[in-house]
């Protein structure tokens, strides 16, 4: 077995509380990442959002760029930052993932999202917590398997994150069947 700390670097998120905000317009300025930005980043559809965070600092602070594996330490689900989200600051709920040279990004958001022996670890983890949330040591002491070849990971990894691109648009069009289904329901009742 492989301990997931020999495989990745991790950095830790911006504390929130700790970012003072700038009433200087020319201080940096950085959208804040959050829980749709990474659902967004998982299946590669992004949704234009009204409601994001944003902050002018000058304080020293961490951000994201495009191709970082990021995992959510809320909802244990991790992904792989698309260009949408390039520059976008991360707080502590999330920890930005560096793997070396041996792990696939794709395979490795693959294992920590779906493999089952990982998802066991986390749940026996939190038995007995009061608040389920993920903790960087919790995901520092997960167990691997065996590695496939990176060639094989970088497949496997390919065709999980095509998957739910194709799901997440499959989705996406029978919701908006619906909407033009119940536009023409409404007309035809008048």
């Amino acid at each position: 077995m492989i301990v997931l700390h020999t495989l990745v670097r991790f950095i830790g998120g911006s504390p929130q509380f700790r970012i003072r905000e700038s009433l200087d317009t020319e201080a940096p300025y950085y959208v804040y990442y959050g829980q749709s930005d990474l659902m967004d980043d998982l299946t590669r559809v992004h949704m234009t959002r009204a409601d994001s965070k944003e902050v002018h600092t000058r304080d020293e602070v961490h951000i994201l760029s495009c191709g970082d594996i990021v995992f959510s330490l809320i909802t244990g689900k991790a992904a792989i930052v698309q260009l949408a989200h390039d520059g976008y600051l991360y707080t502590q709920n999330y920890i930005k993932l560096l793997p070396v040279s041996t792990i696939d990004a794709g395979f490795l958001v693959y294992l920590l999202n779906e493999n089952q022996s990982i998802r066991k670890q986390f749940f026996i983890s939190l038995q007995g917590s009061q608040v389920l949330k993920y903790t960087l040591q919790q995901l520092k002491e997960i167990r691997i398997e065996k590695l496939p070849l990176l060639g094989r990971q970088r497949q496997i990894g390919e065709l999980y994150l095509q998957q739910l691109h194709l799901t997440a648009l499959k989705n996406r069009a029978a919701e908006l069947e619906k909407i033009i289904c119940l536009a023409k329901l409404a007309e035809a009742g008048k």
